[in-house]
């Protein structure tokens, strides 16, 4: 996530991004989801690197088309679909295309893959809901790296009036059981099994922002038709 420092991100309009890749506009990847839990199957996921590194979170939603944040993009990108490691398992596939809009983005794969593609929502989390995130992310704050297996933690929210990385709206929550942190950038956020958001900035302490999915829904179906 443009998961830069949130401690930097509160001190600066919480712009820390949760990790990128280099020549991305974020922070390197740092740590993954910090408390937590390791997942053992998600069909969904997607590990996005660029020029061949680990830079960043994602989901498939549809046979060729994977969600992420925009500041993730970057070089040459490419994804790891359908596997709980970031390094191993499921299929590769080269990213032909990509496109923007706030902090979210859309890219398409080079050829189809067949998986289960999340729900997307079409209306923001309740504030105080219990949602759950999901990354590779760093596990601490400092002096580590990314998990090499998916992560998951819950986290409550307490706005869907704040901004992501590049202004566009964004569910705001605070760690539960855990929160999101460098490389969880781009990586979902849930509620009532759709996904309601895009990893976007975090302090690394409790609070990230999600890019709201309701928010850019029209934008997602009129690039990916779903």
């Amino acid at each position: 996530m443009r998961i830069r420092s949130l401690l930097a991100v509160l001190a600066t309009a919480l712009a820390g991004v949760l990790g990128a890749s280099s020549g991305a506009v974020a922070a390197p990847v740092g740590p993954y989801i910090i408390g937590g839990g390791t997942v053992s199957s998600a069909p969904w996921a997607a590990a996005v690197f660029s020029n061949g590194s680990f830079t960043c979170s994602g989901t498939i939603i549809a046979p060729q088309w994977v969600l992420t944040a925009r500041h993730c993009l970057g070089g040459t990108m490419s994804v790891r679909v359908g596997s709980v490691y970031h390094g191993s398992g499921g299929v590769t596939r080269t990213v032909s295309a990509t496109y923007g809009r706030y902090d979210l983005a859309l890219m398409r794969l080079s050829s189809s893959v067949s998986t289960s593609y999340v729900t997307l929502a079409s209306s923001n989390p309740p504030v105080n809901s219990t949602n759950t995130i999901y990354g590779w992310g760093m596990t601490c704050y400092s002096g580590c790296g990314a998990s090499p297996q998916l992560k998951t933690a819950s986290v409550r929210v307490t706005s869907t009036n704040v901004t992501d990385a590049y202004g566009g709206q964004a569910i705001r929550s605070t760690r539960i059981n855990g929160n999101a942190w460098r490389g969880d950038s781009g990586g979902p956020q849930f509620y009532n099994g759709a996904q309601v958001g895009v990893a976007s900035t975090a302090d690394g302490q409790s609070i990230q922002n999600y890019g709201s999915v309701a928010f850019n829904r029209a934008w997602i179906t009129s690039v990916a038709g779903v």
